[in-house]
């Protein structure tokens, strides 16, 4: 193997946006496989996820994020918010991402947080399969270089994959020369605990849509794996008892759909078949207590 042929590149990027741009779609595109949960609402992602692609000599160590908004109301959006502008220290490359063609003050605040940041930013203008007057796209790319130096902007569609691949190769174009920071083989430093948390929240915030308010968290209480099997016990947090009414549904009907939704999506990420039991516990004021926080995970790891 010759030297050139030897040489590594690696490095952290962090992507970032206000809440329901498509960040963790992008990142789920870019690693060909489901990581960060989706949903319509807003604030879906709550934590930083490391999703780690390492391909033809480049190591891309993407920080997905939560998205920057200006609800301070509780603990936990101000967690939320920490946790992305945190994010954008000391990374290779910012990722920042907007809605079509449109620019709101949450746009502007997140604009103004890595403005602070000494890392070169790419500008990813989202969603451009659903901008029906296409010849408004390029004068409003050019209206938006003037916010500010951006490397480059970039329109592309996270859903359908339209652009994507322009954007990685102007990432790695960005990577230092560097080892890998992480086995080949891996596509995230989280646990398969946290993941399948994730996987139940998902299911519960596309299930229940606008019924239940963001006062609901998963935490895993049993997560056996022998690689033939896994018996993953779940309970779901609220904080009222008509919340509790909510997931359960009629006759149990909804925590059962969101059970087998679930289940389906943890036997393709952890390869076997999946037990899964799901109980539903009040637990008054979570969302705002910064200890019941750090107790359910949301710390600044």
């Amino acid at each position: 193997m010759s030297e050139e042929q030897a040489i590594t590149r690696t490095g952290f990027v962090a992507i970032v946006g206000r809440p329901n741009v498509g960040k963790s779609t992008l990142l789920n595109r870019i690693l060909g496989q489901k990581l960060s949960i989706t949903s319509r609402k807003p604030q879906t992602t709550r934590h930083q996820i490391l999703g780690i692609k390492t391909e033809n000599g480049n190591q891309v160590v993407y920080v997905d994020t939560p998205g920057i908004h200006k609800n301070h109301d509780k603990a936990i959006n101000r967690y939320m918010n920490k946790a992305a502008t945190t994010a954008v220290k000391d990374v290779d490359l910012i990722v920042m991402i907007v809605d079509r063609m449109r620019w709101t003050d949450e746009d502007e605040m997140v604009l103004q947080a890595i403005k602070q940041q000494r890392a070169p930013v790419v500008l990813v203008v989202n969603k451009v399969d659903f901008v029906k007057e296409k010849d408004e796209l390029l004068p409003y790319l050019q209206q938006l270089s003037g916010r500010h130096n951006f490397e480059q902007i970039v329109p592309l569609s996270a859903k359908t994959g339209h652009n994507v691949e322009r954007l990685e190769n102007l990432i790695e174009s960005f990577l230092p020369e560097s080892q890998y920071f992480y086995p080949e083989d891996q596509i995230t430093d989280r646990s398969s605990r946290f993941l399948a948390a994730e996987l139940v929240r998902e299911k519960i915030m596309r299930q229940l849509g606008d019924e239940l308010p963001y006062e609901m968290t998963v935490e895993i209480e049993e997560f056996t794996h022998d690689g033939r099997m896994a018996e993953i016990s779940a309970l779901i947090l609220v904080e009222r008892d008509s919340q509790k009414r909510i997931v359960i549904g009629d006759k149990g009907y909804r925590i059962k759909q969101i059970g087998i939704e679930a289940r389906k999506d943890m036997e393709q990420m952890f390869d076997c078949k999946v037990m899964l039991n799901l109980w539903v516990k009040v637990k008054s004021n979570w969302s705002d207590d910064e200890r019941a926080l750090r107790s359910l995970g949301y710390d600044d790891q």
